[in-house]
């Protein structure tokens, strides 16, 4: 589940990576198609955009009466700020305002607000975004940006990749409502976890498995394979995909409240569509700790009472009134559940075995499956 792309971003703190217009649209509509007042009366935040040309501030601005916004906000960081240094010219747009300031535009992040009829025509639209600089950088951190924050009712936005842990928890201060892009392996980090496992945070609507193709910024070093991929997709030029982006949100949204369809484990056995669960006639039982292996999600057996260790991409499709999240048995969080250490004779089979984490035996060898997280069915839907 590796992707070089986020990879390589956090390394070198590249965190430029532009969301499309299609994505933020099909995500944004699922919550209406939920609740169509979700939005009304309501003051969105974008920070960590670049407004003048966001698909995310455009989205909103072109549909701010639709929506029935009260107010957009949209914030940039300064280009001298970032640590992923790109060349910068600024736009016409700004350089053609009276107020264009050369070395602000360097060292300054710019605020653009749409809450009025500026230009007369009797809508509230992209035409009518007011702009100027802020007086810091535009660091999501900063007491600036913070006030924004709290003035606001729900925040849009795809945060750095480099900084996703920070932002989480900068966001969960405010105790608002947000709807943001990170990595699927991002459910694992401690500022994360606990906040899906007690139904704070979820995935959002249209979910990981959904192709989602980034811009990037001229001269970016990106795979042939995932250039590729986002020309399949009907992007060439300066784009990638990225294969492990998926929303985070607390906004709710139907889909998370349809139940998975299950067979029972004797049908998984008759008739799944992995080999290896017919041909297993079993479940792996792990040795240090009293849950079953699920490897796949749709092998989940429905009549199976007790604990089960199933992939993180079970959270794609994670009905709470379904199951309940038991939680994550890894490192600390495995023995803080109670999972018992490996026995150290082990260790001369499998260097990776690690105390905290669940194994199992197969062919007389400890064996790790990849990243789980332990669920109990929680009723009968």
């Amino acid at each position: 589940m590796a992707n070089t792309n986020l990879a390589n971003a956090k390394t070198a703190k590249n965190d430029e990576f532009y969301t499309q217009y299609p994505d933020i649209q099909k995500e944004i509509n699922a919550y209406l198609d939920y609740n169509p007042n979700v939005f009304r009366g309501k003051t969105v935040l974008l920070p960590c955009d670049d407004p003048e040309w966001s698909n995310f501030t455009k989205f909103f601005a072109q549909n701010f009466e639709l929506l029935g916004l009260k107010k957009l906000i949209s914030t940039s960081y300064a280009p001298e700020s970032k640590k992923y240094k790109l060349p910068y010219q600024p736009t016409l747009f700004e350089t053609q305002q009276p107020y264009f300031n050369p070395d602000k535009s360097k060292t300054n992040g710019k605020i653009f607000v749409l809450e009025r009829d500026v230009t007369g025509d009797n809508r509230i639209n992209i035409n009518d975004l007011e702009w100027q600089y802020l007086e810091g950088d535009g660091d999501f951190r900063s007491k600036e940006i913070r006030k924004l924050r709290d003035e606001a009712d729900i925040i849009v936005t795809n945060p750095p990749f480099s900084l996703f842990r920070e932002f989480v928890v900068w966001l969960m201060e405010s105790g608002k409502q947000f709807i943001i892009i990170g990595n699927l392996n991002a459910i694992s980090y401690k500022e994360v976890f606990p906040l899906i496992k007690n139904n704070r945070m979820w995935l959002g609507a249209t979910g990981y498995i959904t192709d989602m193709v980034f811009g990037v910024p001229e001269g970016t070093v990106v795979k042939e394979s995932d250039k590729a991929k986002a020309e399949r997709l009907g992007y060439v030029g300066n784009y990638t995909r990225l294969g492990n982006s998926c929303w985070f949100t607390n906004v709710d949204h139907g889909r998370r409240h349809q139940p998975l369809q299950l067979m029972t484990m004797a049908d998984n056995f008759k008739h799944s569509k992995h080999k290896d669960i017919r041909d297993r006639k079993h479940y792996i039982h792990y040795e240090n700790y009293d849950a079953i292996e699920i490897p796949y999600t749709d092998a989940i057996p429905s009549d199976y009472e007790g604990a089960m260790g199933v992939p993180l991409t079970f959270l794609d499709k994670y009905c709470p009134e379904q199951f309940e999240i038991i939680g994550h048995p890894h490192g600390d969080y495995g023995l803080e559940l109670g999972l018992k250490p490996f026995p150290r004779e082990l260790k001369e089979l499998n260097k990776g075995l690690r105390d905290g984490d669940l194994y199992y035996m197969k062919d007389g060898k400890p064996e790790l499956p990849y990243r789980r997280i332990l669920i109990r069915k929680k009723q009968s839907l």
